[in-house]
């Protein structure tokens, strides 16, 4: 069995989205060894790294504490995209997507360092795809970048597929994982009423 971990590394340096600083994590040390113990606060944004979308974050929907883990875990397919830009209906067609699947999205996004300055042309998932991807009932849909769609005007990849039940799992390191069959298990922090929330994200390869 091999297990991969596929979570961005939450740190004050990291990539956030359009570099806008009051996304940056914010980690100071409250209490170290001398007192007894290294404790740290931590404040994060709920669009943070790796990170779970949920119906609420675009629509009158569920929350991330009432979707179902199910769509979170278990089988999946990861899928190279080598072209750059946008993802389309002609190109996702064409792949071996099936009703229940997760779908992750392995695009050149991966080759961007964990700190690197944020990419604004960035591989993304065009609203024909995610039509397409919402007929096909899919679980749920993951990116290796820190968004699904670069702001088109009313957001219509993020609401095709909120709107269908199906969480958007953002910025993933699929960097180390070859295109195949997985076993996912992503889970989201448990935040009362939240629209989004950071994860941990691993691949499980037997």
């Amino acid at each position: 069995m091999k297990l991969i971990d596929i979570s961005w590394t939450i740190s004050t340096k990291m990539t956030t989205y359009k570099n806008k600083q009051s996304k940056k994590p914010g980690i100071k040390q409250t209490r170290s060894l001398e007192r007894g113990a290294v404790e740290h606060r931590v404040r994060l944004d709920s669009h943070c790294g790796t990170h779970v979308d949920a119906p609420a974050h675009m629509l009158r929907g569920k929350t991330i504490d009432q979707i179902s883990l199910e769509k979170l875990c278990g089988p999946c397919k990861v899928f190279e995209i080598k072209t750059e830009g946008k993802i389309d209906k002609s190109q996702v067609e064409r792949l071996d997507i099936k009703k229940g699947d997760i779908v992750l999205f392995k695009t050149p996004n991966s080759q961007s360092s964990e700190t690197a300055k944020f990419k604004p042309e960035f591989t993304y998932l065009g609203e024909d795809a995610a039509n397409y991807l919402s007929k096909k009932k899919v679980k749920s849909v993951g990116i290796d970048y820190l968004g699904i769609e670069r702001s088109q005007k009313g957001h219509p990849t993020h609401k095709t597929l909120l709107k269908s039940g199906i969480p958007i799992i953002e910025g993933l390191r699929l960097r180390g994982a070859k295109p195949g069959k997985y076993k996912l298990f992503c889970l989201p922090l448990k935040i009362k009423a939240g629209d989004a929330a950071p994860a941990r994200a691993i691949l499980i390869r037997e």
